[in-house]
């Protein structure tokens, strides 16, 4: 991490419907994928993630165990901020097609955005 910004804490950037979502899990859902968020604003690794290659480049899956299974995809690379992409429940053991297209979708947007502002 940037020496300035050690102890700095980036800002959390919601995209698509990602908060809205967020806010449906169950409360300790809600509370732990919050947590980790912060965590992620602080530059730290969420307790339980994954990478997500397959989304884009630096998009890691923060992993909510509770009475269900829930996850969100964010990507922190980024100096400015960090960004929620998607965040979802979990029904089935392999990640379904439509939540990572729509996370990929989010990420594309988020790096043309960037682009279009550095132009």
């Amino acid at each position: 991490m940037h020496p300035k910004l050690e102890n700095a804490r980036k800002v959390l950037r919601w995209l698509g419907d990602s908060r809205r979502r967020l806010c449906e899990f169950p409360e300790a859902a809600r509370r732990r994928a919050g947590f980790e968020l912060w965590e992620a604003q602080q530059g730290k690794e969420p307790s339980d993630w994954k990478a997500m290659p397959s989304v884009g480049a630096g998009v890691n899956e923060i992993r909510v165990h509770t009475k269900g299974e829930h996850r969100v995809m964010y990507i922190a690379k980024f100096i400015e901020a960090v960004y929620a992409l998607h965040a979802f429940e979990k029904k089935t053991q392999r990640t379904v097609q439509h939540d990572i297209d729509l996370a990929r979708a989010r990420y594309r947007a988020l790096i043309e955005e960037r682009r279009r502002e550095r132009s």
